[in-house]
């Protein structure tokens, strides 16, 4: 049977659903506001001028409902990160320590929709470093990102709780999973499928849902194995055929560390490419879609600072709400 909370989740995003109130924005209302944003954001160094495509700035409009304001904050933020950061020099040779147990990993197939599928394994957790586990999810990120089509720009994240106990539970690491989400890959989760998590976890999420925003929460899915309503998820979502057995598929493949390593570094191969080639890891061009909108409530809350204008490498100061971490070993960027 459906649970009490997966039950209050749903009124409440039925609730909130049916309180909207939404004004549809044009295809040329939308690129307005991509170029307003670009703009206000200013000039850029060389190495952070590919990360400002129309599609990364849409995403970051549509994260926070075509507010300017907001968005251009939040693309500021995400622009000194990536300068500080470098999580398109993260290789796997560096985080492979964190990989070894299976806690998170790129699947072997994709949705119906063709989006790329990041399985994690919370009880698989092998690591006591918070800065380490969060450098291995952004490495996982980018890799997704980069194995995503030409016309999709979403991933999926399947979270098996098998294994799963009190342990396993770290508010801190939950708390900064949720801000790299959000403020560095927003738009980026399709959804995210909580696969036969255990009672007691519930009242974690509730404590842990405020930290996400509404939309990222709506995007989480519960679904147990013995409840064929939320089975039909998976029916919905998966080929039977192709999905891990431990979510309910027929593929008993399993992980094996070693031939997900040959992988990965392979995909090291690409990404250091692109990079070399100066180019964004995924410039899809799916902004212009009338559909999107934009609530009354910001409509009010767009006026912007002018004296936030301009993105220079002076401004990016050491201060970030994510440290750099030392990893396993030590990071690319450093080396230089």
């Amino acid at each position: 049977m459906m649970t009490t909370s997966l039950k209050a989740m749903s009124e409440s995003l039925k609730k909130s659903t049916s309180n909207a109130c939404e004004n549809l924005l044009t295809a040329e209302e939308q690129q307005e506001k991509i170029n307003e944003l670009r703009r206000l954001v200013g000039p850029l160094p060389d190495k952070l001028s590919c990360y400002c495509s129309d599609a990364l700035i849409s995403r970051h409009l549509r994260a926070w409902n075509w507010n300017i304001n907001k968005a251009t904050k939040m693309l500021k933020e995400n622009l000194k990160w990536r300068l500080e950061y470098k999580p398109e020099e993260i290789r796997w040779d560096e985080v492979a320590c964190e990989a070894e147990t299976g806690k998170i990993y790129r699947s072997n197939y994709v949705d119906k929709h063709g989006r790329t599928v990041l399985v994690m394994r919370p009880s698989c957790q092998n690591s006591k470093s918070t800065s380490a586990q969060i450098r291995y999810l952004v490495y996982c990120m980018e890799n997704a990102i980069l194995n995503l089509p030409q016309n999709q720009e979403q991933m999926i994240w399947l979270i098996d709780f098998h294994g799963f106990n009190l342990s396993n539970i770290s508010f801190k690491v939950s708390r900064e999973t949720a801000h790299v989400l959000q403020v560095h890959y927003p738009e980026r989760l399709g959804d995210a499928i909580l696969y036969n998590p255990p009672k007691f976890f519930e009242p974690f999420y509730r404590l842990v849902k405020p930290f996400l925003e509404q939309k990222t929460a709506n995007k989480v899915k519960f679904v147990y194995s013995d409840d064929p309503n939320t089975k039909k998820i998976m029916e919905d979502l998966f080929d039977i055929e192709q999905l891990d057995s431990a979510f309910g598929g027929k593929d008993n493949t399993g992980f094996d560390i070693h031939k997900y390593a040959e992988r990965m570094r392979e995909d090291d191969k690409r990404m250091a490419s692109l990079v070399a080639a100066h180019r964004p890891v995924l410039t899809t061009d799916t902004c212009s879609n009338p559909t999107n909108s934009v609530s009354d409530s910001d409509a009010s809350d767009e006026k912007v600072d002018k004296s936030s204008h301009g993105v220079n490498v002076e401004d990016f100061s050491p201060e970030n709400d994510l440290p750099v971490p030392s990893g396993c070993s030590k990071p690319a960027g450093d080396a230089k």
